[in-house]
Formats: C-alpha cells, structure tokens, sequence
C-alpha cells in the first residue's frame, strides 16, 4: 500500500544569497528522498519556502538601503532560482510573507497560551533613546561581561566564545548610531518550555535517528527553560492579543510554522483547500525533516513542544536526518571574505548533475566534509565520466553498430551471465537500503559498483570477438542484452541524485514514459523487451581538464585577496618586562590531544581531552575557527599546566594550551619529540 510521505527542508533565510554548504545540508539530501520516495510509488509532499522575518533581515535591509520586503522578495527570488538551477523537486516552494501564514501562527499561539504553556512578563530590555525604539540582540554592541572585549556581540562575544543576555553587556550601544542604550521596562510573552521537558524526553527515547542528533537534542531538553517569544518589532507576525501594537513573534517560533503553512498555500494552489490536513493531521504520515545540525534544537525540541501544545494533533517529525557542515577548501563559505563559488559563473561550465554527484558523494552525513576543486574533478572525470559514462556510451555504441539499435534477446545464460544479473539484483537492493536510511554517499558508492560492475563484465566477455562468427552471435547478443539491463538499473539507482542524466539513459534505451513515473520494483524485475528500438547515443560527461581546475583555484585565492582589506602590519604591542622568576611559575608541559568536540552555543570554543602523561585534563580553547576536532586528535601541544580552572560557557577548563596569533588567525605550538609530561622550559 501506499505510505503517505511528507518531506520538508530547512525554510532558507532570506537574507542572502545560498551557497553549495547549504545545499549539502538539508536541501539535496531531501530532494533525493524525496525522488526516491516517488519511485516507491509512495503518496509524497515535498514543501520548502523562504523564512521571511526576523530582526538579522531589518539590519541587513537597512545597511543595504531597502525596505524589509524588497530584502526578501530579492532574496526569495534569487534562492528560487537557484533551487530551479539545481533541479530541486519541491511540490510546493513558499514563503512566510504570504498572507495566509499568520493564521496558523496565530492559532499556535493561542493554543499555547490557553492551555497554560505562555507566560506574560514585563522585563528590562535595552532601548535607544536615539533611535525611540527598543533594539533586538543583533542591533547591540558593547563590553563582554566576561574578558572586556570591547566589541562584543548582544549574544556572544567574539574573543572570549561568552554566551549571555544582551541586557549583561557593560556599556551597551547602538550597532547601528553608536547612541548609547538604557534599560527600559517591556513587556513580552514567554514559552514556557520546561513544562514540556519529561514529554519531549519520554518521546525522543523512542526515536532511532543518529546518535549525535539524538544527543544533543536530550542535553538541550534538560536545559530548557522559559523564552520570550515576542519583539519589539513591526517586521514580523504580530500578537493576536488587543493592545500589542509594535509587538511581533520571535522568528524562530513563527517560522517553523511555515512547514504548516506552506502545506496550506500549496493545497489552496491545488484547489483543494482541506488538504493540507490529510498530511499535518493524519498520525499516518511519515513527517521526515531534512536540517543542518545547527537547526536541530528547533526542530528535535522546540516545535516538538509547540505542536504537543496544541488542540490539533499535528503530526510530530519521525524522521530527522541532520547533517554536518559542508566547507569551502577547508574553510566555511564565506561571501565576505571572498572564500565561495560564484553560481552564475559556475554553471557556465558545469553542469547541475555533476555538482548534485560531488555534494552527495561528500554529503555531511556524521562529520563536516568539503568541497575541493581536485575532488570535483577526479570524481566528474574519474566516476561520471570514467566509469558511469563510459559504460553507456560503449555499450549503446556497440548496440548500435551490432545490434542495429535494438534490444537483443537475453538467451542462453552462462554462469557468467547469471552471476551479473544476480549482482545487478543485489546492487538495486543495496542503493534502496542507502536511500532508505538516507546515506547519500553509499548510495554513490553503489552507483559507481554498478558501473563498474558493468565495465568489467563487458570486458571479460569480449563480445566484439563474437561477432566475427554466426555461431558466436546469440552470445554476444546476450551479452548485449545483459549490459542493457545494467544500464537500465544504473539509471533508476542514479535518478534520485542525477535526475537529468538517469532520465538521458533511460530514454537513450527506448523508454516512453518518464522514468520518474515509473515504479522502482518493477523496473527492479522487469527487463526490456527484445526488439525495442535503442536512441542515438550521446555522450553525457565532458573531460575537465587540469588546467581549468587550476583557474578555479586561481580565481577562488584571488577573489579572497581582493575582499580582504590591505593594511599595513599591526603587530601587538609588547607587554610589560617580567622577570625570569616570573616566567619560572609558569608550569609547561607536554601534552597528547585525545578527544576534541565543539562546546555548546559557541561558534568559538573546543573542549579538548589532553593527556599529560600524569594525569589527564579537560581544556576548553577558542580555536575552532582554526582546527577541525578531527584534525587535532594525536597532536602534542604545550599546556600551561599550573593555570587555575576556570569555568568557559559552563565547561571547566583545567588549563591552556599555547597558541600563536596572526590576526584571526591561530596555530597551536606543538613538540612532537617529546613525551607526554616533559617539562618545557
């Protein structure tokens, strides 16, 4: 029977352009599902949209001299475009602008509040006489209650990874005028989250995702606590309450709403307008939800809890698939500083199912991974073109001359040709595991086994040696006929990831219908009748050649050098003179990195796990920005030793390790000679 399958990606922000690191996310892991879904003849829905609010959007809107609308209707239309570009299969692509998205957002609120989930407080919060408005996090700078950093963020501070309230920051200020900011009473509505801990608990206990989502999300569950879901805005959904004028919901409660939304826009679209609720009310629907893993407190936690609020049984997410971060060249893309992939140029020489095939063969499924240029091109020359499209092309040119464009008979099998078939069976099953468990790169693996496969089969048969013999010619039809078959497997395994090129391959073999009308088991079992007339063969993939790549390359340092400021050379002042007594308190000792991972709710911070040959020590140090964890795991660094702990964003650090600095730059002064515990003087 038909399983009803409803598939959401994370609504994009519409505040800049996407970049490739996005799309590896939660953008191409759910439109493979959601092709793959579609061959299981399963009912599917695929929704995305634009998330439209939010004060980061009023700040950029006015740095950039337009209003909050004309920000988002470019960037909506920009990341539509490139959604399109990269053949993404959305039945329905949103945004929360659209008229009818505050009246699910109102009745969620409503809900929540009447049954006792909303708490209404008046609270200090900074405000500008300047500007006669309160101002949101993003709009504030001033002195980090922590280390004194001067241009600490209204969330956390940049130098030291301190996380706290706006309302904590000494001296605080206007981002934007400089004005200074006071504290002023307001009043706002509050989620009272911790009311929801023991159910969210007893609920994710039962699901099966990877551990590491499954982790975070019950560390962020026993954390919970009441939060304002309310601004002082006029750029958002407003309160459904009387006299809450230049009052708005927070973007991150109104803006998962959108998936609910978006379900409603698409089913008024359809002329169906109830529709929406055969998929958000049926406790039938698999709801699977395709996120980075910086979205995972919201969407394993927070509207989890906002859905079990309320009067309707929403149907709560099954399947959370939360992926890592995909990197530029080892670095996080990065307009600003010069360190992406210009889209428009790109797609000029490439094409969009040999970037779909690299992102996926890459996919961020339980470590950040990267794209490379060389990876790109060893794996368009050396799989798509080398394995994938080398296969068809031989084969159908083979057919063409030998067979006169037709399918043979598939008579008279040897072991050989049994033992092929078999294996072209086994590998179907193992992409269906891959596309089931939403491994993406397996899924590649198999398709390129498959291929293989086929390249090494047609070789060892040498079917051009059959044909100089009429004896011999039944055996190398069925040879042909058997390398026909492959191929119309490799298509349907790679449809999902290369649509466009799967459905090239499809036809090519003779095919009407369009592939992806076509249901997988029966095309899993179903081989092509004898007689069908076979396409001219195209080629699929172009060679890139090295010196193409080394322009890329080339034009990715330059663009960076072009963004980065030139200035002269601004070294740190010298300290005040010490004394030789003064360095001999230091206690400085070799130190082996066993274990590192990110802290929770810092951009900045690594707890590192250090063994010091003695003992061992868990120290926390701002270098994330410049080392992977992976990356450290094995190195020996100097770690001050006798160093008081001291507590970083509630982890205690039992020590330091010794870095040099060169602008935001960090290395991490390693000793690889010496032991674990030897003293450096």
């Amino acid at each position: 029977m038909s399983e009803k399958v409803l598939i959401t990606s994370a609504l994009p922000y519409a505040n800049g352009p996407l970049h490739f690191g996005h799309i590896a996310g939660a953008y191409l892991p759910g439109d493979c599902y959601a092709r793959f879904q579609r061959l299981m003849k399963n009912d599917v829905l695929y929704i995305c949209g634009s998330d439209e609010y939010g004060v980061a959007i009023t700040l950029s809107a006015e740095l950039a001299g337009r209003s909050p609308k004309e920000h988002v209707d470019l960037f909506h239309e920009v990341n539509r475009q490139l959604f399109q570009k990269l053949n993404f299969s959305f039945d329905h692509y949103s945004r929360t602008t659209w008229e009818g998205h505050e009246k699910p957002v109102h009745q969620f609120f409503k809900d929540l509040l009447a049954n006792g989930y909303i708490d209404e407080r008046i609270t200090d919060q900074l405000y500008s006489d300047a500007d006669q408005k309160f101002l949101a996090d993003r709009y504030v700078v001033g002195e980090c209650p922590r280390c004194g950093f001067q241009q600490a963020r209204g969330d956390e501070c940049p130098e030291c990874g301190a996380s706290y309230e706006a309302t904590d920051l000494k001296n605080p200020r206007s981002k934007l005028t400089n004005a200074p900011l006071v504290l002023k009473k307001t009043k706002h509505w509050f989620l009272l989250l911790d009311k929801f801990k023991e159910k969210l608990t007893q609920w994710i206990d039962s699901k099966n995702w990877k551990p590491n989502v499954v982790n975070f999300a019950k560390g962020f569950i026993q954390e919970m606590h009441p939060r304002a879901i309310t601004r002082d805005s006029n750029w958002g959904v407003p309160i459904p309450l009387p006299n809450t004028e230049g009052k708005i919901l927070y973007v991150w409660f109104e803006a998962p709403i959108g998936y609910i939304s978006a379900t409603q826009e698409w089913a008024l679209k359809s002329g169906k307008p109830e529709a929406w609720k055969s998929y958000w009310l049926d406790p039938k629907t698999k709801l699977v939800q395709f996120i980075g893993k910086d979205n995972i407190p919201w969407h394993a936690a927070i509207f989890p809890a906002m859905c079990m609020g309320q009067n309707q049984p929403y149907k709560m997410v099954d399947e959370l698939p939360a992926n890592e971060f995909y990197k530029l060249e080892g670095k996080q893309f990065s307009k600003s500083e010069g360190w992406y992939i210009d889209l428009e140029d790109f797609f000029t020489r490439y094409t969009t199912d040999q970037i779909r095939y690299v992102i996926a063969a890459n996919a961020p499924e339980t470590s950040d991974s990267e794209f490379t240029w060389k990876d790109f091109q060893s794996k368009c020359n050396g799989d798509l073109l080398g394995k994938y499209g080398n296969l068809v092309n031989r084969v159908l040119v083979f057919a063409k001359n030998q067979c006169g464009s037709q399918v043979p008979s598939l008579e008279k099998l040897q072991p050989i040709d049994q033992e092929f078939l078999e294996n072209i069976k086994k590998t179907v099953e193992q992409a269906f595991n891959s596309y089931q468990t939403f491994k993406l790169r397996r899924a590649c693996q198999v398709i390129m086994e498959l291929a293989q496969l086929g390249n090494i089969y047609f070789d060892s048969k040498r079917p051009w040696q059959a044909t100089k013999a009429p004896e011999t010619r039944p055996e190398m039809e069925t040879t042909v006929a058997c390398c026909l078959e492959c191929l119309q497997a490799l298509a349907l395994i790679s449809y999902p990831i290369i649509p466009d090129t799967a459905a090239k391959v499809w036809h090519m073999l003779g095919n009407v219908e369009n592939l992806e009308s076509s249901l997988w088991a029966a095309l899993a079992g179903t081989p092509l009748k004898k007689g069908q007339k076979l396409l001219e063969p195209k080629i699929l993939f172009n060679k890139i050649e090295d010196e193409q790549i080394e322009q890329e390359i080339a034009k990715l340092h330059q663009m960076a050098a072009k963004a980065k400021p030139k200035q002269s050379i601004d070294y740190a002042p010298l300290k005040s003179w010490v004394d030789i007594e003064d360095v001999r308190k230091l206690d400085l000792r070799i130190g082996t990195i066993t274990n590192a991972q990110p802290v929770a709710k810092s951009k900045k911070l690594l707890q590192l796990q250090v063994d010091l040959g003695f003992e061992k020590r868990s120290i926390v140090s701002g270098i994330s920005k410049s080392y992977k964890p992976d990356d450290l795991i094995g190195k020996k660094v100097v770690v001050v030793a006798n160093l008081k702990p001291a507590k970083l964003m509630g982890v205690e650090s039992q020590g330091m390790i010794l870095c040099g600095e060169w602008g935001e730059d960090l290395e991490i002064v390693t000793l690889n000679a010496l032991p674990p515990g030897s003293e450096v003087q």
